[in-house]
């Protein structure tokens, strides 16, 4: 069966923009957005432990005082401390790959599936980084394949990219954080050897940072998202450009139009860094 190929309208339609526009003389502007997007709801929270209190004893005519501090449960083991991880210099992408598979620097470890590496050219311009793997990224070993997966793909193919095709894609830690939550600075910060040797390896022409972790993670910036859009900031003299995480996107309709302006302002860059 010969591979369906999906027209530009067809993609921009994926990732929720439409209808198509022309850019104006002097530069590029966002498109109305169309869809609607899928949103997922919050997990309830925990509810709080109560503490246990301490009630002096009672005691009753002809029966024996009942003890002051009743038994209690054993207390549970400490978490993992997240400690930055030590790989050797000049690892492989097999030997790389390995030791992220072996990695038990923080507790992230205790509860994953397995480790999500990262997917893609190895010799790639664009690197793609977003903030960690997900219930499906953890099932199937590989970032983005969800439904943030899907939108991503659709934001690559609207500037003429391909998953695999002088892209790879990481995320800044390697394993699950519980229930999805966004992680910790200590649990990136003992994952970034790992994010570094990657993209040692790569050599990227340009990182694209998905989301306000891998930002933070990777320019150590304390800063909103929306104050990092619009501009190249740089990375041991890597060009980075900042947007939003696709998993962002399915919850905020309005901020696809954005997102479009920096896939715009990215593919910009690339040309530029390209001679064209």
């Amino acid at each position: 069966m010969k591979p369906v190929l999906l027209s530009r309208e067809a993609i921009l339609a994926e990732m929720g923009i439409g209808p198509v526009w022309v850019p104006r003389q002097g530069g590029e502007t966002p498109d109305a957005m169309a869809e609607a997007a899928v949103s997922t709801a919050p997990e309830a929270p925990a509810a709080p432990e109560i503490p246990a209190v301490d009630r002096p004893a009672r005691s009753f005519p002809g029966r024996p005082a009942a003890p002051v501090n009743a038994p209690r449960p054993a207390a549970e083991a400490a978490p993992r401390v997240a400690t930055p991880v030590t790989i050797p210099p000049g690892l492989s992408w097999p030997e790389l790959r390995q030791t992220i598979a072996d990695c038990r620097a923080c507790g992230l470890c205790e509860k994953r599936t397995q480790a999500v590496p990262g997917v893609g050219d190895e010799q790639a311009d664009w690197l793609f980084i977003g903030e960690g793997p997900g219930a499906d990224e953890d099932a199937q070993g590989e970032p983005f394949v969800g439904q943030a997966g899907k939108l991503l793909d659709a934001m690559l193919a609207a500037i003429d990219l391909k998953r695999g095709e002088d892209v790879y894609i990481a995320n800044a830690v390697k394993c699950r954080p519980p229930g999805n939550r966004t992680p910790e600075p200590a649990e990136m910060a003992a994952c970034r050897p790992f994010l570094t040797r990657q993209i040692e390896l790569l050599q990227p022409k340009l990182l694209v940072l998905l989301g306000r972790a891998a930002a933070d993670s990777v320019l150590g910036l304390e800063k909103p998202l929306a104050a990092m859009r619009g501009r190249v900031h740089e990375y041991q003299g890597i060009p980075v450009v900042v947007t939003y995480h696709p998993a962002y996107l399915l919850r905020n309709l309005p901020e696809k139009a954005k997102a479009w302006e920096d896939l715009l302002f990215a593919r910009r860059t690339m040309a530029r860094l390209k001679g064209h």
